[in-house]
């Protein structure tokens, strides 16, 4: 099975985090993983995103044109790539940034999650990427909560092993989030 995933947003979101953590969460699963990360020069406040593409076999190109999944963490992501979304598909939105209400995407589930209220709520804007990390995981399918948990070790720089535990409480507020 053939999996991809695009993320976007602005830089201090996490987006590329999230895009490293889906990757050694798919490497711990066995799979072959392409991830191909995009930024601008802004360290903070610029756009981000990233595709990652995994598999059994071969992953083929990190590019991909109409992905499969879309994460969109902001309203100028989600203008820009929301109708990029594959037929039969999933758009998973940020609702706290994003106005998203009148916009239709054909063949295309919508997932909204209130990803910055909810880290907001967990007392800490930063885990806006776990927050989608775990709704992602929810609506795809794609990968089990265990190996996002055990890629944290991975993703995350040792200083900040200590956070692992919130970053888990996040996913999985976002994973019940994205099942309503």
């Amino acid at each position: 099975m053939r999996y991809d995933v695009f993320l976007a947003g602005y830089g201090g979101q996490g987006v590329l985090l999230a895009g490293n953590l889906l990757s050694y969460a798919a490497i711990h699963e066995g799979k072959n993983v392409s991830f191909f990360p995009a930024y601008g020069v802004e360290k903070r406040g610029g756009a981000a995103m990233c595709t990652v593409v995994f598999a059994d076999g071969d992953t083929g190109s990190p590019v991909v044109g109409n992905p499969t999944v879309s994460i969109l963490l902001n309203q100028l992501s989600f203008d820009k790539y929301a109708a990029k979304v594959k037929q039969g598909g999933i758009c998973i939105i940020n609702s706290s940034l994003v106005a998203s209400a009148d916009v239709v995407l054909p063949g295309v589930e919508m997932v909204l999650v209130p990803m910055n209220q909810i880290a907001l709520d967990m007392g800490d804007v930063r885990m806006v990427n776990m927050v989608a990390c775990g709704a992602y995981i929810e609506k795809s399918g794609a990968l089990k909560r265990a190996s996002l948990e055990a890629a944290l070790k991975k993703a995350l720089p040792e200083r900040n092993h200590t956070l692992i535990p919130s970053n888990i409480k996040a996913m999985e507020a976002g994973a019940q989030a994205a099942r309503y």
